[in-house]
């Protein structure tokens, strides 16, 4: 899987949980390898949920 496509999978998996919970997913949402792989693809979690749109920068 390249680098863009595991991005983007991250910024599905910040979505989809925003989504199912109706509100921004934190990191304990997440199990720790899932919170791993966000943060390895999209950077500390304030800025993976700018990535992912769901925070203003």
């Amino acid at each position: 899987m390249s680098t863009d496509a595991k991005a983007k999978t991250a910024i599905e998996l910040l979505i989809e949980k925003k989504n199912a919970l109706g509100r921004l997913p934190k990191k304990s949402d997440f199990d720790a390898e899932t919170v791993c792989f966000i943060k390895q693809k999209l950077g500390p979690w304030p800025r993976a949920l700018e990535k992912a749109g769901l925070k203003d920068a």
